[in-house]
């Protein structure tokens, strides 16, 4: 076993997987790949939800353990040779554990990224599938899940921004900012940060505030007139360019 990052590295028959000892306790050690698996945790009755999208992404729930388990798909033209096989080019192209490393760190600096639990991959040959495991932000909900159901105040706006302004402020480009990796709970977080990384200061801000853009403007072209708007864009961005603590000019 290695010690990494404020992880460990476990060594398993098809590959390896990156584990955070607090949070798995016993299992680091009894289950090991099986954590992976939705059927172990449908056995023991903690499977509590499967959400949509790209990947495949299922909620884990007992008592303390509120977690979030998804397997990573391919996308667009590509996931029709293969849906969830990569290309291997060595443990540290591994798209989980790049992912398990860069939340790690973000969550360390106390910035509002989920905390990562465990990943793996299992690799066959030139070619690998993985898995990553995150804590699930309770009480929460997507942007755009809230979008669907109600118009939102500008303060929610605003709380937005400037939670994208302290990712971006870090350093940190998501590589697919969009309404649906958004969460409003009782503060602002973002999630899935595959191929996401930190990068110095440049135009990959405005790149990813564009995409968000579009994300909104898309998930609320049928929604009720209010929902997104130049004004409510307005109000984001004012909580974007406003300093923390201060007060817009």
């Amino acid at each position: 076993m290695i010690l990494t990052n404020g992880g460990r590295r476990i060594a398993t028959a098809t590959g390896a997987m990156l584990a955070d000892p607090d949070s798995l306790g016993n299992l680091a050690e009894d289950a090991q790949e099986t954590l992976f698996d939705p059927e172990y945790w449908r056995a023991r009755g903690e499977l509590v939800t499967v959400t949509g999208g790209r990947g495949s992404a299922w909620f884990i729930a007992s008592g303390a353990r509120q977690w979030v388990l998804r397997h990573f798909r391919r996308g667009g033209f590509i996931a029709r040779l293969s849906q969830d096989g990569y290309v291997w080019t060595g443990e540290e192209g591994v798209r989980a554990f790049a992912e398990w490393r860069l939340l790690e760190l973000l969550a360390r600096r106390g910035l509002p990224v989920p905390r990562p639990v465990a990943a793996r991959y299992q690799r066959t040959g030139l070619r690998y599938r993985c898995d990553l495991i995150t804590q699930r932000i309770v009480d929460a909900e997507p942007l755009s899940a809230a979008l669907a159901r109600r118009a939102l105040p500008e303060p929610v706006w605003r709380a937005v921004g400037a939670t994208l302004a302290r990712l971006h402020g870090a350093g940190v480009d998501h590589a697919d900012l969009n309404a649906h990796n958004i969460l409003l709970g009782d503060t602002v977080s973002v999630i899935d940060f595959d191929r996401g990384r930190l990068r110095a200061q440049g135009a990959w801000r405005a790149r990813n505030l564009r995409r968000l853009r579009r994300s909104l403007a898309k998930i609320t072209r049928d929604l009720p007139a209010g929902r997104y708007s130049d004004e409510t864009w307005g109000w984001l961005m004012a909580g974007y360019e406003t300093p923390a603590g201060g007060e817009a000019e």
